[in-house]
């Protein structure tokens, strides 16, 4: 009986400090709000519940057989000699097989119809923005070709409006991931990487950097603003208003290790400096020589001596 309550005791216990734990979760992946974050939700649910078809019979079985074959119970068949049974390898190599055949199949097509490179196709009318994502340390640039301007920390588009992002690194190696919009994507210096994702409801999405990389990863951090096609135009207008500007020079300062950097916005930034950062780690043989405006005194004499 004294045991019997300690145990009741243990488990009431562990159930509310699991729940303690679990109230700081935030299922962001599971509450998707756009196209490609809905996709990849139903994704795993489904091989989930897939793989819970072999999990759960197999610990069900496992509790069955050390409650059913317990010493104390002597109406349990004894057979020692017992060695094959058709039925039971037909069943647990079957079962499996045809688990792995679906996956396999899913997959296959969603590794297709989820490509990040793959163009997401826009309402008739609707253009689809464009913006160049360059992870430093720690921070986030995000450059705005057609419209001109560039911001740090802070991205804004509007809902049900494509978005193609152009991803590299000045730095080690990042991902970029806005959770509840799908698909983490890694940033590279010297490698281009695509994700074209839509929004399809109006918010503030937090927007993170999901891959180690020095000091200031865990504040390295930003926010998406899905938005109204007007109000979009009007955070374009508060950015032009600003009174700084991405030139080279001002770059080279953004550029240096920093963190928990404020948001920042430049109402003008020099049209080549995403090709500038891609070419600052290229071959300077084949390579145009933009990236030698990028290049920090220190960089430069290693590019001088690697010439």
């Amino acid at each position: 009986m004294v045991k019997t309550l300690t145990a009741r005791r243990f488990a009431g216990a562990l159930g509310l400090l699991s729940a303690a734990f679990l109230s700081g979760c935030q299922m962001t992946v599971l509450d998707p709000k756009g196209q490609i974050g809905a996709d990849e939700k139903q994704l795993i649910i489904t091989a989930t519940v897939l793989m819970l078809l072999v999990v759960v019979p197999v610990i069900f079985l496992t509790l069955y057989f050390a409650w059913r074959y317990r010493e104390t119970n002597t109406q349990a068949t004894y057979a020692p000699n017992w060695h094959h049974s058709t039925k039971i390898e037909v069943v647990i190599w079957a079962v499996p097989v045809l688990i792995i055949v679906a996956l396999a199949t899913i997959t296959w097509r969603t590794s297709h119809s989820l490509d990040p490179n793959e163009r997401i196709a826009a309402a008739p009318g609707v253009k689809p923005i464009e913006v160049e994502v360059v992870a430093l340390d720690w921070k986030w640039l995000f450059i705005y070709p057609e419209q001109h301007i560039a911001s740090v920390n802070e991205i804004a588009f509007p809902k049900d409006v494509p978005v193609h992002f152009k991803i590299t690194s000045d730095s080690v190696m990042n991902a970029f991931f806005i959770p509840q919009l799908g698909s983490q994507v890694y940033a590279m210096a010297g490698m281009q990487q695509n994700l074209n994702l839509v929004a399809n409801h109006e918010g503030v999405f937090d927007g993170m950097s999901a891959n180690f990389s020095g000091a200031g990863f865990s504040d390295m951090k930003f926010k998406a603003h899905v938005t109204s096609r007007e109000a979009f135009d009007q955070w374009v207008a508060r950015v032009k208003a600003s009174p700084r500007q991405l030139n080279f020079d001002e770059y080279k300062q953004l550029s240096r290790p920093s963190e928990k950097v404020a948001v920042a916005y430049y109402s003008t930034v020099e049209p080549v400096l995403y090709m500038a950062v891609l070419d600052k780690y290229m071959d300077k043989a084949t390579g145009i020589r933009l990236a030698d405006k990028l290049c920090l005194p220190g960089q430069q004499k290693v590019a001088k001596a690697s010439e």
